[in-house]
């Protein structure tokens, strides 16, 4: 059986590569809120970005993006920019959906 905490570091590693190769400054990984996880911080400019990784072997990780998943992530990145002082800077989050194949980037993807 599979390490899934090393398999989903390694996803999560690749989706961080993706948003080096295009340019985004990454502050954080991985971090930890009393509300839930969030797995990659970066900076697009001046946009505080906050990322959500979803790995599939099979299937389809769009998927795994339910409205529960959604305000835990809200709450997480709320919590975070309150702890932070970053609360005044522009925020987006974001989508990547990881597979054997491929590296989907979804921009925007979740509402502000």
């Amino acid at each position: 059986m599979p390490n899934l905490r090393r398999l989903g570091a390694q996803h999560e590693d690749r989706a961080a590569q993706h948003l080096l190769d295009m340019g985004y400054s990454l502050v954080a990984r991985r971090v930890k809120t009393r509300s839930g996880e969030i797995d990659i911080i970066a900076l697009d400019g001046e946009t505080l970005v906050f990322v959500e990784v979803k790995f599939r072997e099979r299937g389809i990780p769009e998927a795994a993006l339910d409205a529960t998943k959604e305000r835990r992530f809200h709450a997480a990145v709320e919590e975070y920019l309150a702890k932070s002082g970053s609360a005044d800077r522009p925020t987006r989050y974001d989508f990547i959906a990881v597979t054997p194949e491929a590296i989907r980037h979804y921009p925007g993807s979740f509402r502000g």
